[in-house]
């Protein structure tokens, strides 16, 4: 063979063994990745090729299965989608998942490593592979308290109830909402719905319970009363705090009043400051524990940290460096501070539960396609190394408080006949200037059993600024406090 020959020859075996050496690449290495893009239509055909499985509430499913025309044979439907999507999600052939049906996209259309024995048995039997479930902790009763109670006041707001004992969430509204099914196709028409819901003003795909941040206001002063109390700077919540009322910020000439007047603030004890919703005792405990302690505190209750329920939900903020006048509005939940709905539930949990802060969580079990168990969720503490936020005597004093002021304070709208409930009220100033918007109206609370123990706490968030209501009507306790008391009364079977 000559010379040019056996270049050639040779040029043509290295063309061969590379392009072996990328089918092997694309065939082993890639294969996973490849599969999964979402540009990969062949993918997406197989995917909605057959019924996913269900997200399930109390029992029942919440999500389905509807065949449909085309290449993509079967979309997802969604019962009272709006009610439950801040819990599913979305999964639309279009726009994919979100939240739960995105977290477990694998469980719910069967492609899930663990259904690998249902998968090879499905194949050899000529069946379609099936889908598993996902078994919610979601309480039907109480999140149809919660959507409705949000609904009738025609307000942007969010509700979330947990089981203090065990971190379970019972309930998550958040209004305004959209049903899912309306684009779970892939359709023009549907494509349309979607990009106008995307694009409202309203932004009713929010979900702002666990993804929106706000300042908590004076629901946050049952954890600067058990910071206060954790940390020894206040060691009897009868003893008068001597913090004047109006309250001259540290190191300024800005001072800060009361809704009340300020004559029932003045000088007042904390439990007295609770029951009013004192800004200058509160102000003033702030101050003297500093911002150290005060972080330190709120990070054991789960600030300053993305939570997982396993939906991922936003941060809440307490920033490491304040000023001494920051610091101290910190302490009447303003200033700096922000938090999730969801974040002020677990705080009012972790106190409602003597002080052990559990790790919040919706899913209960996942399901096999055989209806089998594949992984059952426990409760754990948020922190396993060290579960107590604060003591259980800090967290029964802040109790008495609370109840003290649901008994005979400003959240007495959350009282049930017969039963035990402590609660907070609250009304945060937002904006530049902080006259500038409505302010939001707050509300926790949480309901004792006769054994003392909590079955329920609740988190309520009200933006009141489209409903028709004059500013001073916007309380914690007039708009807040009954979705709270519903909810409450739909755990507990009242």
């Amino acid at each position: 063979m000559n010379r040019p020959l056996r270049h050639i020859a040779v040029f043509c075996g290295v063309l061969v063994l590379a392009l072996l050496a990328r089918a092997t690449w694309v065939q082993f290495v890639q294969a996973d990745s490849l599969a999964k893009d979402n540009n990969n239509r062949r993918v997406k055909i197989e995917a909605f090729s057959y019924p996913r499985g269900n997200i399930i509430v109390g029992g029942k499913p919440i999500t389905g299965s509807v065949a449909t025309p085309g290449d993509f044979k079967y979309k997802v439907t969604f019962k009272d989608g709006p009610m439950y999507a801040p819990i599913t999600g979305y999964a639309s052939q279009a726009q994919g998942p979100t939240f739960l049906e995105g977290v477990y996209q694998d469980v719910l259309n069967g492609k899930d490593d663990r259904f690998f024995l249902h998968r090879a048995q499905d194949m050899l039997t000529g069946k379609k592979p099936r889908g598993g479930d996902v078994i919610t902790t979601i309480n039907e009763k109480a999140q149809k308290a919660a959507y409705k109670g949000l609904t009738d006041l025609h307000a942007r707001g969010a509700v979330v109830a947990i089981d203090p004992r065990t971190g379970k969430i019972l309930a998550m509204a958040s209004t305004p909402s959209y049903d899912p099914s309306d684009f779970s196709g892939i359709s023009l028409a549907e494509g349309k719905k979607f990009l106008a819901l995307d694009r409202d003003k309203d932004k009713p795909m929010s979900n702002r319970a666990l993804r929106e941040i706000y300042p908590p206001g004076s629901t946050f002063k049952i954890l600067t009363a058990a910071a206060a109390l954790d940390h020894g700077t206040v060691t009897d919540i009868n003893t008068p705090s001597g913090a004047p009322a109006p309250y001259t910020l540290p190191q300024t000439h800005t001072t800060v009043g009361n809704d009340v007047p300020n004559s029932l603030c003045d000088k007042v004890s904390m439990k007295t400051g609770m029951q009013w919703s004192c800004n200058n005792v509160f102000l003033d405990a702030a101050h003297k524990l500093g911002t150290d302690k005060m972080r330190e505190t709120a990070e054991k209750f789960g600030f300053n940290k993305e939570l997982f329920t396993p939906v991922r939900s936003a941060a809440s903020g307490y920033p490491a460096k304040l000023d001494q006048p920051q610091t101290a509005l910190t302490g009447m939940g303003q200033g700096s501070l922000t938090s999730t709905p969801l974040q002020m539930a677990v705080i009012t949990a972790g106190l409602a539960n003597n002080g052990k802060v559990m790790k919040p969580f919706m899913v209960d079990e996942l399901r096999g396609p055989d209806l089998s168990t594949i992984e059952k969720f426990a409760p754990v503490p948020l922190h396993p190394k060290d579960p107590q936020a604060v003591s259980v005597d800090t967290a029964k004093k802040v109790q008495e408080m609370m109840e003290n002021t649901v008994s005979a304070g400003t959240a007495k709208k959350a009282q049930i006949d017969g039963v035990t409930v402590g609660g907070k009220t609250g009304t945060a100033q937002h904006g530049a200037d902080v006259n500038d918007e409505r302010p939001y109206a707050w509300f926790v609370s949480y309901a004792k059993q006769s054994d003392g123990t909590s079955p329920v706490a609740v988190a309520v968030f009200v933006d009141p600024k489209d409903m028709d209501i004059p500013r001073s009507e916007i309380a914690g306790g007039k708009l807040g406090g009954p979705i709270a008391k519903s909810v409450m009364e739909a755990v507990l079977n009242k």
